[in-house]
């Protein structure tokens, strides 16, 4: 018989492994705010609290359906195949929204010397661009969670799902604002932030880049 708390220990560490990696290797979790808060003109601040909250709503979704699976018995090849329909409707909505958000910066732009119009937009903008985030990444999924959660989960063994899911989204949140700081700060070094007026354009593309990356390279 396994002792249960080497299997727990295991259990944990591959959480903390699998979240990093996962967060890393998905640049969907730090291009976008960096691009779009340095477009927007957020301080970093700012930028990382979207962070954290976007980073959040994306946990707490797949916790949701993962927890409502396990209570119900729902099979987790099913549960798998929601999350990766999921993840696909996400970043084709990422990409969706980048090109909408570079389609809207680029009228914008045209119509700039219309000041006050272009103050105006500007500011819906500042305050509808944080939401969007959120329920982008509310819809995406972290797909390496559920399968974590159904092991302690089938032996009711719910302390461990909590220290899973804690572990596993602790680190997802914390390595979202590391690499939106690095990447800031990156962005801060090589002068990026010279490109002006054609900052929000620029935001857009990357978003739509990174839903790309996300849906057709699998990053």
């Amino acid at each position: 018989m396994s002792d249960p708390i080497q299997t727990t220990t295991l259990l944990l560490g591959t959480a903390a492994s699998l979240a990093v990696v996962h967060t890393l290797l998905g640049i969907d979790h730090s291009l976008p705010f960096v691009a779009l808060g340095r477009a927007r003109g957020w301080a970093l601040g700012r930028t990382l609290l979207v962070t954290a909250l976007c980073g959040a709503g994306h946990v707490a979704s797949s916790v949701v359906i993962g927890a409502a699976g396990v209570g119900l018995g729902i099979a987790t090849d099913a549960l798998l195949w929601l999350e990766s329909a999921r993840g696909e409707l996400a970043a084709a909505l990422l990409i969706g929204f980048g090109l909408a958000y570079a389609a809207w910066a680029g009228c914008k732009g045209l119509r700039a010397r219309d000041d006050a119009r272009s103050h105006r937009g500007s500011r819906g903008a500042d305050r509808a661009t944080p939401w969007a985030l959120f329920i982008l990444f509310v819809l995406g999924p972290c797909e390496p969670l559920i399968p974590l959660m159904v092991v302690p989960g089938m032996a009711r063994d719910w302390l461990g799902v909590a220290a899973v899911v804690g572990v596993f989204g602790l680190l997802t949140i914390g390595v979202m604002l590391l690499a939106v700081a690095a990447a800031w700060r990156g962005v801060a070094l090589l002068g990026a932030e010279r490109i002006g007026r054609h900052a929000d354009v620029v935001a857009g593309l990357v978003v739509a880049a990174s839903g790309a990356a996300v849906l057709f390279l699998g990053l």
